[in-house]
């Protein structure tokens, strides 16, 4: 039974976007490429982690540069998947999107045996019940100081969990519980991710939200403090972009505007960026040599965690 840190996990799942500014973790982008602002001109730590992936980008200092350029080179040869010598835009872009999804898939992979009580390769919602909430499902909560949250949560797991299940056999296949662990990466999810960040923000539950709870959502001003000018601007864009109908709130297809925003390729991006700073002869494709050449953008001089990575076999990266 994984009890109280089941509970604290599955606490920071549902509320997390509570603890954080709203402009940085309410908007459901795709899986960002990176944390860092991207400007090569300040520093390649946006390029690292796209083409590295955010985990692996961390342990880059472990590496020399004549390490971590030795690497790299083993890494263009899995890019170059058809091995006629060159990186083309589709094989980065394709990299780019794997390193991407990659830290999504380890993420299910680290709790799927955790909640699969039978090991069929499935969780049924009574086996994620059991393990998540099994001891305090019996006492109706009662060693729970906010029983209240607790049982809210195993509602919104149970809406959620059917939500993801698309068969409706009340069992999850492994796509469908990452859909239920990371609904904002999938379309047929986006009902329940607008249906939570309502009810996260609407305080006084009358199915909107005004520009109060808006602000309140992402920022509480202290005693004596003045208001930060990020949340100035907030309060301008709530008026002149969010409120679409100038109703004074946020209805459902106006909160579903603002979090699901029209999507950017950014792998794509990042891609094209990679290949015009690196491609010094303008064939729109990249040489080993060309990448080695300008190694740093890629991963500088900082090690990647790609000494396990690189004695795997290529489908398992």
């Amino acid at each position: 039974m994984m009890l109280l840190s089941s509970l604290a996990y599955l606490y920071f799942l549902a509320a997390a976007a509570l603890a954080v500014p709203a402009q940085e973790k309410r908007v459901h982008h795709q899986a960002g490429l990176s944390d860092h602002v991207h400007d090569d001109s300040q520093n390649y730590q946006y390029d690292h982690e796209a083409f590295l992936g955010k985990e692996e980008a961390k342990t880059f200092d472990q590496l020399t540069p004549e390490e971590s350029k030795d690497r790299l080179a083993k890494i263009v040869d899995r890019i170059d998947t058809d091995k006629d010598g060159y990186v083309t835009h589709p094989e980065l872009h394709q990299w780019i999107k794997h390193r991407q999804r990659r830290y999504i898939e380890e993420n299910v992979n680290k709790h799927w045996k955790d909640y699969d009580e039978n090991r069929d390769d499935k969780i049924a919602w009574e086996e994620y019940k059991n393990t998540t909430y099994g001891y305090y499902l019996g006492e109706e909560f009662s060693d729970v100081e906010d029983k209240d949250t607790y049982k809210s949560m195993l509602a919104r797991d149970e809406r959620r969990f059917k939500a993801a299940d698309k068969d409706r056999d009340g069992i999850a296949t492994r796509e469908e519980f990452t859909a239920f662990l990371h609904p904002e990466e999938f379309d047929y999810m986006k009902d329940v991710v607008v249906q939570e960040t309502m009810e996260d923000i609407d305080k006084d539950g009358d199915g909107k939200i005004n520009l109060y709870e808006y602000i309140g959502d992402m920022y509480t001003m202290e005693d004596g403090e003045s208001e930060p000018d990020w949340v100035q601007t907030e309060r301008k864009h709530f008026g002149e972009f969010r409120d679409v109908n100038k109703d004074g709130y946020l209805d459902a297809n106006e909160v579903a505007q603002w979090v699901l925003p029209g999507e950017v390729d950014h792998a794509d991006n990042e891609a094209k960026h990679l290949i015009h700073e690196t491609d010094t002869n303008k064939d729109e494709k990249i040489t080993k040599k060309e990448i080695l050449a300008n190694w740093n953008m890629f991963v500088g001089s900082q090690a990647t965690n790609y000494g396990e990575d690189l004695t795997k076999k290529h489908d398992e990266l």
